[in-house]
């Protein structure tokens, strides 16, 4: 085996490295921000497609560099754009089901993923709603429905139609505006022992010694708990605990 070739899979194998470190930090740091990436399960499938992709490349260079082989600057081009559409397909479908919203409603809070907005009237929504934001999930919550017929169509859409209320952006206010409802919902810290081995509790209370409560965080794959600061309903933190059994 040539210098050359070795050369050429190791240079290859070193931008694949630092373009999946560079796609890493965007997924793990910015869309799906611990402990949320593990709240819907995307750690392991992610992490799979940027290995396999990171290696397959590299091995592709090594198999068809040739030195004088004419097509060679093809081959390379078609190898190139090959793992660069790979990694842009999945990192499209990474995109599509990042955390978008963390919604307070029926006293507990509720992750939404971009995939799963509601659509439908989002020309009713407040501006700031409409989109989903590409540096993370943003923390609302949902206004009072404001007739009994509104009350019993979100009902009526939740039961049959699958469309919880959490989904909907034309119903999205500031987290803020509920902040004495976030209060009065919170549990004491004592429940997380029901639900946890205690070594964990433990753990959740040296680490932020400021929180006095905490709310269920309903997710698609893992629920976890979101902390409460003590005598109020700021939010703290997300921790990697269950809310039930």
């Amino acid at each position: 085996m040539s210098n050359r070739r070795i050369k050429a899979f190791s240079i290859h194998l070193l931008l694949s490295a630092c373009l999946a470190l560079a796609v890493v930090c965007l997924v793990f740091f910015i869309w799906y921000p611990s402990p949320l990436h593990a709240a819907v399960g995307v750690t392991k499938i992610f992490l799979m497609l940027i290995a396999i992709d990171m290696v397959l490349g590299p091995c592709l260079t090594l198999l068809v560099y040739k030195e004088g082989k004419k097509t060679l600057v093809m081959d390379l081009s078609i190898i190139c754009a090959l793992q660069l559409g790979a990694l842009l397909y999945g990192l499209h479908a990474v995109a599509e089901g990042r955390p978008a919203w963390l919604v307070f409603a029926d006293d507990r809070f509720h992750l939404v993923r971009a995939n799963e907005i509601d659509e439908r009237k989002l020309d009713q929504a407040k501006t700031e709603y409409r989109s989903p934001s590409w540096t993370g999930p943003k923390w609302v919550s949902i206004r009072e429905p404001e007739s009994a017929d509104e009350r019993s169509d979100l009902l009526f859409e939740s039961v049959f139609a699958g469309v919880d209320i959490s989904q909907r952006p034309n119903l999205y206010q500031s987290l803020d505006a509920v902040e004495p409802a976030v209060q009065k919902a919170g549990k004491p810290l004592a429940l997380l022992e029901k639900y946890n081995i205690p070594q964990v509790a433990e753990v959740i209370l040296e680490s932020y010694p400021r929180a006095g409560a905490w709310l269920p965080l309903k997710t698609n794959h893992r629920d976890m708990v979101v902390l409460l600061k003590e005598n109020s309903g700021e939010v703290i933190a997300i921790v990697d605990a269950r809310p039930w059994n």
